[in-house]
């Protein structure tokens, strides 16, 4: 178990916080996007009022610990590793709620090749201390928008942990997938698991569209982003979103392992 002190030292030294690999452009531009309301980086969220740019600044830099200086346009950008252990903490706590009240649970990621070993450990306990892991959709077609235009991806789930892979990707059960921020996976996986099983998760977790679609839906709904992911950081200001970590989100795998084991104590699972 890692102490508080180690863990932050862990997020810095693995670049998980502090200054990231993520660049201070792409943020910028996700947050003008996102004032567009442009659907690639909404990630199926609908805000309830207008984000302008200087405002989603000043709640990122509120959020994650970005700089607030709209000057500041070029180089690497930047997470508070403070900010990242009291987001953990409040993860860690509805985990342990879940887990307490043995609630049903949906887990999914849009970043299959480097988070899915960090919600893989989250469902094993889960699932051990008696919360329903559900996994409806197994092997649905959903039709998705990318840069290359329409594309068809079929829903898989790996330990318990929903993502999408291309057609004549690797069988079900191998552990890599596409990346993805829509929404509609989550929505394709609720209306599956209310229509024919007769049940809703009351706890997402995830990341891109998973938290943010399900959020939208009026489900709890908790994960980790990056600072050039600020629908998260708004649907968390706006109520709909319970709790995001920020971090990065695209460091090696094994670098999230000791995040796993931290939540999983201070939510009293056994990791």
């Amino acid at each position: 178990m890692l102490s508080t002190g180690a863990l932050r030292a862990h997020l810095l030294a693995a670049r998980l916080a502090g200054p990231v690999a993520t660049p201070r452009e792409n943020s910028l531009r996700s947050y003008r996007l996102f004032a567009a309301r442009d659907p690639r980086v909404m990630l199926g969220l609908s805000p309830e009022r207008t984000w302008d740019e200087p405002e989603l600044l000043r709640l990122m830099a509120d959020r994650c610990g970005v700089s607030a200086d709209p000057a500041h346009v070029s180089g690497p950008d930047a997470i508070d590793p403070e900010r990242t252990v009291a987001a953990l903490d409040a993860f860690a706590e509805r985990l342990g709620r879940a887990a307490a009240r043995r609630v049903p649970v949906l887990l999914g990621t849009g970043h299959p090749h480097r988070l899915l070993g960090f919600y893989a450990g989250l469902a094993d306990a889960l699932s051990a201390a008696g919360c329903p892991v559900l996994t409806p959709a197994q092997g649905r077609c959903i039709d998705i928008t990318t840069r290359f235009g329409v594309r068809t991806y079929n829903l898989d789930y790996v330990r318990g942990v929903a993502l999408v892979r291309e057609p004549g990707g690797r069988p079900s059960g191998g552990e890599t997938g596409a990346h993805t921020h829509s929404p509609l996976p989550v929505r394709v996986a609720l209306q599956d698991s209310a229509e024919l099983y007769g049940v809703l998760p009351e706890l997402v977790i995830g990341d891109h569209g998973w938290v943010c679609g399900a959020g939208q839906l009026g489900i709890e709904a908790i994960g980790p982003a990056d600072t050039d992911d600020p629908a998260l950081f708004v649907g968390e200001a706006e109520g709909r979103v319970s709790v995001v970590v920020p971090l990065d989100d695209g460091v090696r795998s094994h670098y999230y392992r000791p995040l796993t084991r931290y939540v999983l104590h201070r939510a009293g699972l056994p990791s």
